[in-house]
């Protein structure tokens, strides 16, 4: 008898454990990209607290994994690389901005891919600060309205492969969102978490 009430209060102690672990790995997956060093930490840190939050498991990825560090100093490690990423396994694909973005981020031909196959598959693709440079260099805004950071060279970048540069602070477009700058990561957020609401 005292060995079965060791093991049914054994049982009682892990069921929250063993909870937590299957809605972890059944909730639906968000894949946010960050450059390895030089990211804007609200631009990763709002969409994910807010994603989270409701229910959705939020995977950082980079070029490669290990340290990555944000603007202000902000280390994270990171366990999952760009060619990790199965577009059938995620729900969205967001890419955070941050001074490192057109070191890391911009050309880069894996990313490039993954952009393309998540706008294939319908997924919900988004872009903040000067991110969203890539979106358009895998040529899904074409034709579209697209925000980015204020800078010159970013905003050329939207217009040479055929986006609408819209100066405003969020822009949706279906389900590509493209955002200004950190000042719209909450908004940013907020927009990603309606679509993926609405699917």
């Amino acid at each position: 008898m005292k060995k079965f009430l060791l093991i049914f209060s054994l049982l009682l102690f892990l069921i929250p454990f063993l909870e937590t672990a299957v809605f972890a790995k059944d909730s639906p997956k968000v894949a946010i990209v960050i450059a390895q060093h030089g990211f804007r930490e609200e631009e990763l840190f709002e969409p994910k607290k807010i994603l989270e939050k409701h229910g959705f498991q939020v995977d950082v990825v980079s070029i490669k994994q290990g340290k990555a560090t944000g603007m202000f100093g902000t280390e994270i490690q990171v366990s999952k690389t760009l060619s990790d990423i199965n577009p059938n396994k995620y729900l969205a694909l967001l890419i955070a901005g941050g001074v490192g973005a057109p070191k890391y981020l911009w050309g880069n031909k894996t990313l490039i891919s993954l952009v393309k196959e998540f706008y294939k598959e319908n997924k919900v693709v988004g872009a903040i600060c000067l991110s969203p440079v890539v979106l358009a260099q895998a040529g899904i805004l074409k034709g579209k309205k697209a925000t980015c950071w204020p800078a010159e060279a970013a905003i050329e970048e939207l217009k040479k492969y055929g986006a609408i540069y819209d100066p405003r602070g969020v822009i949706v477009q279906g389900k590509i969102i493209t955002a200004k700058s950190p000042d719209y990561a909450k908004e940013f957020a907020k927009e990603i978490l309606r679509l993926l609401q609405r699917r």
